[in-house]
């Protein structure tokens, strides 16, 4: 069984939850410690382990002190959750990066396979290739989300490491990504060739500014999304509390709350990591919020995925000038996709339609004759 590799959690992290009331999170989470052992993972909804894989990273990095968030979010208190959380302790590193990708791989499709979301937390983002290979060992399709200031591209498409680790996913072969959306680009970070790369592949891509404005746009986004892979470099220094990790500019303390709980509340995402964490007193504050919010996420999920347009949605059909769209939205959630039309070319009596995200302004946009630019780059994927 894989999950007996975990190392248990140093039982000095719950001292000084012992001193708070039995609402708080240290006292709720199941948790791996020597005396109690493994947890039992019935009814677990979410598992949070901790791994400290660094050596393929672009940056000199140093280990993330994760007790110290464990301290942190155990002081919290919960929501009114319906969901059970354990924390299973911390995923030794192998004798090679590859074999840490393996570990991680190996856990998280245990994990999948009980229903339960995986939270890797610690290391470089390079780690985002064991999650990939999650899906890719069950043959699955895969849409990627990765908040992170750089597309992490490189012109080199062997080299494995946290700066370019997607060379490598779109390289392999056979490739079952579907989609990959990069969540608050900086301009003056991205090469003009990756840009074009974006463009070539039909990957989706939001700009920080656009972010800060409205991070509600995010939401359709990681309602399509199998994996969310958060770069914490991606944070502006004052979120951060160092200017050795951050930036002047980047995501806003509110902001990356906001995006931890849209990812959460997808429905069909079902695994999370956050990669490249700053060792400072601020941040552990802030990086126990954010896992906070994921989980807030998770317990408000609507239950709809897959869409069944049969039950609890309304159908809008807009005519534009050139073609007919057709919109559903959720009665119970409000949220809205539209339709896509897939045809298999080799059998040209077959066709099916394809539920897509989107946002109000989306439809809005149709009713005014403009076409959504997600609706044209997701027909030239499918």
């Amino acid at each position: 069984m894989s999950l007996n590799f975990f190392n248990p959690i140093d039982e000095t992290v719950f001292g000084v939850s012992v001193l708070l009331p039995k609402q708080v999170l240290g006292k709720k989470i199941k948790a791996h410690t020597k005396s109690q052992g493994f947890p039992d993972l019935k009814n677990v909804s979410i598992a949070i382990f901790g791994v400290n894989e660094n050596r393929n990273g672009f940056f000199a990095s140093t280990s993330y002190e994760i007790n110290e968030f464990r301290r942190n979010l155990y002081q919290l208190y919960p929501g009114n959750w319906a969901i059970e959380i354990a924390d299973l302790g911390d995923l030794p590193i192998g004798e090679t990066p590859e074999d840490s990708y393996f570990a991680i791989k190996e856990a998280c499709l245990e994990l999948q396979q009980m229903s339960i979301i995986p939270i890797i937390i610690g290391g470089t983002q390079d780690l985002t290739i064991a999650a990939y290979q999650v899906f890719q060992q069950n043959k699955k399709l895969v849409n990627m989300v990765s908040i992170d200031s750089r597309f992490d591209f490189s012109q080199d498409e062997e080299l494995i490491s946290g700066k370019s680790y997607m060379s490598k996913i779109i390289m392999d072969s056979p490739s079952y990504l579907m989609n990959y959306t990069n969540i608050g680009y900086q301009s003056y970070l991205i090469a003009q060739e990756e840009l074009d790369l974006m463009e070539k592949l039909f990957f989706d891509s939001i700009r920080l500014g656009t972010v800060l404005d409205n991070s509600q746009i995010t939401e359709p986004i990681f309602r399509e999304a199998d994996i969310a892979s958060f770069d914490m470099k991606c944070l502006r220094s004052s979120a951060d509390g160092t200017y050795l990790n951050g930036s002047p500019n980047g995501i806003d303390s509110r902001t990356i709350c906001a995006l931890a709980r849209y990812a959460g509340i997808s429905d069909r995402l079902s695994l999370a990591g956050f990669f490249d964490l700053p060792n400072n007193t601020l941040f552990h504050k802030l990086f126990a919020q954010i896992i906070w919010y994921f989980i807030e996420g998770v317990n408000c999920r609507f239950g709809e995925y897959p869409v069944n347009t049969n039950n609890n949605f309304k159908r809008y059909t807009v005519q534009m000038s050139d073609r007919e769209m057709i919109f559903h939205q959720s009665e119970k959630s409000g949220r809205w996709w539209l339709e896509i039309e897939n045809e298999n070319y080799l059998d040209n009596k077959s066709k099916s339609n394809t539920l897509l995200s989107c946002t109000h302004k989306d439809y809005l946009d149709a009713c005014n004759d403009v076409l959504p630019d997600r609706w044209w780059k997701a027909t030239k994927r499918v």
